[in-house]
């Protein structure tokens, strides 16, 4: 796959497949971004739920995503990527379309819930799709052009939800939600004209079990350690920002200036960040850096409390930086284990599996690395610094255990 030279070659996919999957990357997040900047106003204003029913709901979609990613991935695997793209693309959005229709608690939790279940069928079927179409030497590139525009799209998509709730009126929230279903109907449609492409070859005998990942166990301890790593995320976003509010001299604005950095950072940083990850030793390498990044923010993000004024905000900076690192690395090195490990007729089911393992460290995550971050008064940070740690000198042996592994040394050659 040839690439564009100069700065052009740095913001713009290579034309065909990887322009088009940029594209409908941007356009879904620019929809999605909208909604989710003001989805709680929508809820409490619009539909009319309490505070409770809401994070009842939320919950509920969390644990549906929970359960449902496995078999969603294996259904993907079976139908093929872009059919099942597209049915949850279509669901999704006649999901957004109907939460205006949600008239109580009940409703509301039906629709939260298909909604994520479709959101979830969707996913595994871009990324079955993304594998077997894109060729395995541009693959981790092209996620990562896809990446960088989503990254895009929310931007775009939270100045189109801030300026709907600037209305401060019921049609201003219906916008939310229109912005949402017409920006994924759009995408379903640009995914439904992209190229079709074969199955992948499946080996004699019965099909594979949607658990079958579960006894994969090179491929589980991965899948855990990543799903540690991503609790980088829940630093970023909720500890570190009620940390810099109460335990810094930090003005509130500045939190909007971090979340700009780490914005900026990721769109233009991702595809470069990604230019390793194309072999198994780059990928470890990719995996121990977000590790070591992660673990020495910690510590950085502790010293804010110590430190007064432009200080404090520099010091602030830095450790988003350092997450925001943590997030390009690890999301590079994660694309090359999901798709170049894996079977090639099971990416679906073992992505799945790995998006179930996330989605519990984020169920306990945020919980524990608040006490521990702000309740012990900061010495807890040392503590979350070891974690990741522990997860940078897990790196080396859970990679060797995969590569050692003959059927999937098998399938990280057959596709």
């Amino acid at each position: 796959m040839r690439h564009p030279r100069g700065t052009i070659g740095k913001i713009l996919p290579p034309p065909g497949l990887p322009r088009t999957l940029a594209v409908q990357s941007l356009v879904y997040a620019v929809g999605n971004g909208a909604f989710l900047t003001g989805s709680v106003v929508f809820f409490s204003l619009y539909v009319g739920l309490t505070p409770v029913q809401i994070g009842i709901g939320l919950s509920a979609a969390g644990f549906v995503g929970l359960v449902g990613s496995m078999p969603f991935g294996h259904l993907a695997d079976r139908i093929g990527g872009q059919r099942a793209w597209v049915i949850g693309a279509i669901a999704e959005s006649a999901a957004f379309a109907a939460y205006p229709l949600a008239d109580g608690f009940v409703p509301f939790l039906l629709v939260i819930c298909a909604q994520t279940a479709a959101e979830a069928f969707a996913n595994a079927g871009r990324v079955v799709y993304t594998a077997a179409a894109v060729p395995r030497e541009g693959r981790v590139r092209v996620m990562a052009f896809t990446r960088a525009y989503l990254n895009v799209g929310f931007t775009v998509g939270s100045g189109v939800g801030a300026a709907a709730l600037a209305l401060d009126s019921r049609p201003g929230l219906l916008v939310l939600v229109l912005a949402a279903a017409g920006g994924i109907a759009v995408n379903a449609f640009f995914v439904a004209r992209m190229p079709a492409v074969d199955p992948p070859v499946r080996d004699e005998g019965p099909r594979p079990s949607p658990w079958g990942v579960l006894r994969d166990h090179p491929y589980t301890a991965s899948a855990v350690l990543i799903g540690v790593l991503w609790l980088h995320g829940t630093v970023w976003a909720e500890v570190l920002p009620l940390w810099a509010i109460t335990m810094t001299d930090a003005p509130k604005p500045v939190l909007g200036a971090l979340v700009a950095l780490n914005t900026v950072m990721a769109v233009l940083l991702q595809v470069r960040a990604a230019r390793s990850a194309d072999t198994l030793h780059g990928a470890t390498r990719l995996l121990r850096w977000s590790a070591l990044a992660a673990a020495v923010a910690c510590p950085v993000v502790a010293l804010s409390g110590r430190t007064h004024g432009w200080v404090t905000v520099a010091v602030l900076a830095a450790a988003v930086a350092m997450l925001t690192g943590t997030e390009l690395w690890l999301s590079s090195a994660q694309w090359y284990l999901n798709t170049e490990v894996p079977p090639a007729d099971q990416r679906g089911a073992y992505t799945g599996f790995g998006k179930s393992v996330g989605g519990l460290s984020k169920m306990i995550g945020p919980a524990g690395f608040t006490v521990l971050a702000i309740q012990t008064g900061g010495w807890g940070w040392w503590v979350i610094a070891g974690v990741f740690l522990l997860c940078a000198a897990a790196c080396g042996p859970v990679i060797r255990w995969i590569e050692r592994t003959p059927r999937n040394v098998a399938a990280a050659v057959s596709v």
